[in-house]
Formats: C-alpha cells, sequence, structure tokens
C-alpha cells in the first residue's frame, strides 16, 4: 500500500479482533455440537480479518500486534465465571459473544470515520466480514432470548 497505515489503529483493532476469537473459540469449546460449528465459523472470519489487517500492516513497513490485550484475557475469564453461574449457559455466551461482537464492529466504524479515506480503505474491506458475523450473533441472540 502506498499511503502509511495508522500503526496504532489498525493494531488496537487487530488486539480486539484477535481477543474476540479467544472469546469465540472459549465459548465454542463450551457449547454443543450445533453451536461451536457456528461459533467456530466465525472464529475462523476472524482468523481472516486479523491475518488481512497485520498483512496490511506488514506491507506498510509496521509491526503488527500478535497476542491480544490482558483486558481481552480478563474479559474472557469473566465471561467463564458468568456463564459457568448461569442456569441457561449457551444463551449467556450468545449474548456475551453479541455484545462484544457489536462493541467491536462499532470500533472499526468509528476507526473507519477518523481516518482518511486512503488509510480507512482496508478497514472498509473488512466491514462485510464484521457484519455478516454481526448478522450471525444477532439471530442467535434473538433465538436465545426465547
Amino acid at each position: 500500500m502506498a499511503t502509511r497505515l495508522p500503526q496504532s489503529t489498525y493494531n488496537a483493532l487487530i488486539r480486539r479482533s484477535i481477543d474476540l476469537r479467544r472469546l469465540y473459540r472459549h465459548a465454542a469449546a463450551a457449547c454443543e455440537p450445533g453451536l461451536r460449528m457456528v461459533l467456530d465459523e466465525n472464529a475462523q472470519t476472524l482468523d481472516l480479518l486479523i491475518a488481512d489487517l497485520q498483512a496490511q500492516l506488514r506491507a506498510g513497513g509496521a509491526k503488527p500486534y500478535q497476542r491480544g490485550s490482558w483486558r481481552g484475557s480478563a474479559r474472557r475469564y469473566a465471561a467463564g465465571w458468568l456463564v459457568h453461574a448461569a442456569a441457561r449457559r449457551e444463551n449467556t455466551w450468545i449474548r456475551a459473544l453479541a455484545h462484544h461482537e457489536s462493541a467491536l464492529l462499532h470500533a472499526f466504524e468509528q476507526a473507519i470515520a477518523g481516518l482518511p479515506a486512503e488509510s480507512a480503505l482496508a478497514l472498509r474491506r473488512q466491514l462485510p466480514r464484521l457484519r455478516s458475523i454481526h448478522l450471525d450473533m444477532g439471530s442467535l441472540a434473538g433465538s436465545a432470548r426465547c
């Protein structure tokens, strides 16, 4: 990419995406096989998103983050504890994942709005992936309320 990418913005989004991917995998391990398949697919979508953003930074000469944040680890631990205490564990996982996924989508949209058009292009390309996950989780969250 010819333009210099805003490394801190991209790395913050990469880190949040890694945190969410780890939460998806943690939830998938605790859910029934049908839901596990959906959660694993969403984690794989996040794998692609993360790899693309990391490649964009590398191509621009920057060093992308490879790990999530300590806050993400704390959130994953807290979510696991809350789910363990809940009566309807899979519904609780779905609501937690939908909340964090929505926050990630919002963070991407805010970053796009705050960057010059050339720098935001790679982020804009990721929106269909995030919106696909958003639709999955919205559908699951809607049915989990029943």
